[in-house]
């Protein structure tokens, strides 16, 4: 089989990869595969029947497979779980936006490495990394099954590390961005990570435009370490160090992530911490109850969260509280691939395109 899927390709990428094609074909190369979601090249202009046809040969064009799609009952959250063509696992969830927007949190790696306390996604093992298609694939999915609402925003928040699978992440992204792929906005994009430092100081040197956003839930090193493991090599003041200077060349906010525990990381020690660390700075905080169904983490009440959001405003750290949807769907990372290999039936297929 080739090794060269054509909608992991990028227009400069696919145009280096086929000498004499010029990066115009390429271009329009992408807009069929990518753009209009198709398996042909029928008709591109320009392009003829022979290079067509070599195109085709060279590449591959497989999809991943639809396994289970589950919508809740309760919000327009809808939960994929996908086989891939080696018949691994894995997983992406349609957002709905507060405008009639859709966005479309996807999955960078088979399981994970990290081993987060609090992450189902922990709980499975690394098994790889995914391919570029692999990733543009989810996107084009719960597009072409959503048709109601465009698909204009994409976070690199599932399944595993997105800074551990870093090269083929980022070409992801330029394909989704390009103007003849999937045409989302750089503003639209974003990646979540729990704080691999060479990484976020590597995307900082390059000068992406897309969000960065650390999963940081614990202003603390030693006790962010109990959750995240990964503290022990990139300390908290390491970490806020990093994300400083990024904010700094970006010319915007800090964007942090917190995933709020009961009896855990809602003391107003917490607040004052993220003061300390980032006085001087824009920080921009996703507050994001626990979804642990181990139930060894569990939610904060109504009352212990609204302590926390006023030390946090006390401390004039910047936040907004993100909504946790689809709890009837397994909608948290890994939870539904955790089921599945574990043998869970899983519910029939409703028909593509419904709301």
């Amino acid at each position: 089989m080739a090794s060269l899927h054509l909608r992991g390709q990028t227009p400069a990428g696919l145009a280096e990869a086929f000498p004499g094609l010029s990066l115009t074909l390429a271009r329009r190369i992408v807009h069929r595969l990518v753009g209009e979601d198709r398996d042909d090249l029928e008709g591109v202009r320009g392009l003829g029947r022979k290079r067509a046809a070599e195109v085709l040969d060279r590449g591959r064009l497989e999809r991943l497979e639809v396994v289970d799609r589950r919508r809740s009952a309760v919000d327009p959250f809808v939960k994929y779980l996908f086989r891939a063509p080696d018949g691994l696992l894995l997983e992406a969830v349609r957002i709905p936006l507060e405008r009639p927007r859709w966005s479309v949190c996807v999955s960078s790696q088979v399981g994970c490495a990290l081993a987060c306390r609090f992450c189902e996604t922990g709980r499975l093992g690394f098994l790889r990394n995914l391919e570029p298609w692999e990733m543009v694939e989810q996107v084009l999915t719960v597009r072409r099954e959503s048709r109601e609402r465009p698909v204009t925003g994409v976070v690199f928040q599932g399944q595993g590390e997105p800074l551990l699978n870093y090269d083929a992440v980022m070409q992801a992204a330029s394909i989704l961005r390009d103007p003849a792929g999937a045409r989302v906005g750089r503003d639209r994009i974003s990646l979540s990570t729990v704080g691999v430092l060479p990484q976020i100081e590597r995307y900082t040197d390059e000068g992406h435009p897309y969000r960065l956003m650390l999963s940081l839930t614990s202003a603390f090193s030693e006790k962010r370490e109990r959750l995240v493991p990964l503290t022990a090599r990139y300390g908290v003041p390491e970490l806020a160090r990093a994300m400083r200077r990024h904010a700094t060349a970006r010319r915007g906010p800090v964007n942090l992530a917190w995933v709020l525990i009961a009896g855990f990381n809602t003391g107003g020690d917490e607040a004052r911490e993220l003061g300390r660390l980032f006085h001087g700075v824009a920080v921009r905080l996703s507050i994001i109850d626990v979804n642990d169904p181990s139930g060894e983490h569990g939610r904060a009440t109504d009352e212990e969260r609204g302590r926390f959001l006023t030390a946090l405003s006390e401390a004039g750290i910047g936040f907004v509280r993100r909504y946790s949807g689809g709890p009837d769907i397994h909608a948290a990372c890994g939870m539904l691939a955790s089921r599945a290999q574990g043998g869970a039936e899983h519910t029939p297929l409703p028909s593509p395109g419904a709301a």
